[in-house]
């Protein structure tokens, strides 16, 4: 091959160096290369950084021209010269070329470096559905002897050596996501467990459920936020230990209750009081002037029972609020 090349160089330097490329990918898929050396591969006989991104196996590999990973969350440039990984299949693998003209150097690395792609993945991922609930409910059981749940994770597409989190929506059904797999913003109220190694995603699922128990829907009536990350509520956790779904609410959380009853303005606006830094901001975020606002808050003090605008009064006021999340059913 190496002196088949050569001759095909003096004839044809593009015919020449498509061949020593066949014979490069060829040796790599003989010895059973992995992604990452395939991905490199490509890299360094294009001289550009290569990509590699199948969604529906969470697989996410991206090599500089240097042959030093370098992952990325930015989305590949449709322009990039590219190839799908089955037939009639969406473009997985990318050349990192800015000006891409016709090469036919380049369409031979793609073309090789895919199909050799395509054979380790159907070798060690298959095709199990990205959310397949018996693989899901497995991985998360922390009783499931650990191959068990290793085979799981290989099956949903995870790689045992990149940390994953847990998402909880509010419809219970869990979704594991890798800490380097490009994900829209969850537009449902969702609770995010911490990035962990794989085996210890049942902690991240319990913490994803509890963060959940601190979302609202974002109205009028239940202000708050969405999405809440468990890593962002330190020591506030404690609480959904102390506050039962469906107990009787702390007696703050009736008082609370009974003025919203009266003033439907009432919950918005110490919510946005709450989690703003200074009243003006928190009369920006629900577009009112600055006067009505502090209006507001005499009436809201007075229906309460303690001031909202003191540090100590503001303090029991979000521990109000949270609580009235989690008292919920």
């Amino acid at each position: 091959m190496k002196e088949l090349a050569g001759r095909l160089t003096a004839l044809d330097p593009d015919a020449g160096a498509a061949v020593r490329v066949i014979a490069y990918f060829d040796r790599l898929a003989e010895s059973r290369a992995g992604l990452e050396s395939l991905v490199r591969g490509a890299a360094v006989l294009a001289g550009v950084p290569a990509r590699l991104v199948d969604a529906e196996r969470r697989v996410s590999v991206r090599v500089e021209a240097d042959g030093q990973r370098s992952d990325s969350a930015l989305p590949p440039d449709p322009a990039w010269p590219s190839a799908a990984l089955t037939p009639d299949g969406v473009p997985a693998l990318w050349l990192e070329r800015a000006e891409a003209g016709p090469s036919v150097v380049d369409a031979v690395i793609l073309e090789r470096a895919a199909g050799a792609v395509r054979l380790v993945l159907d070798r060690t991922r298959g095709r199990a559905p990205a959310d397949d609930p018996a693989l899901v409910e497995t991985l998360l059981d922390a009783t499931a002897p650990d191959t068990a749940r290793l085979h799981a994770a290989r099956r949903l597409g995870l790689d045992p050596a990149v940390p994953a989190r847990v998402l909880a929506p509010l419809d219970g059904r869990p979704r594991i996501v890798a800490t380097h797999a490009d994900s829209e913003p969850p537009a449902e109220r969702v609770g995010v467990g911490p990035a962990v190694a794989v085996l210890d995603l049942p902690d991240s699922w319990a913490a994803a459920r509890t963060a959940l128990r601190f979302t609202a829907e974002g109205t009028t009536q239940d202000p708050g936020p969405r999405v809440v990350h468990a890593d962002d509520l330190g020591g506030i956790a404690l609480l959904a230990g102390l506050v039962g779904p469906g107990a009787e609410p702390p007696s703050d959380v009736q008082t609370l209750e009974t003025a919203a009853a009266a003033s439907p303005w009432l919950l918005a606006t110490l919510n946005a009081v709450a989690s703003t830094a200074s009243l003006r901001a928190a009369a920006t975020a629900i577009n009112v002037h600055h006067s009505t606002l502090q209006e507001r808050l005499v009436q809201a003090e007075h229906l309460l029972g303690w001031p909202v605008r003191t540090p100590q009064g503001r303090f029991r006021l979000q521990l109000a609020l949270t609580m009235r999340h989690l008292a919920r059913p």
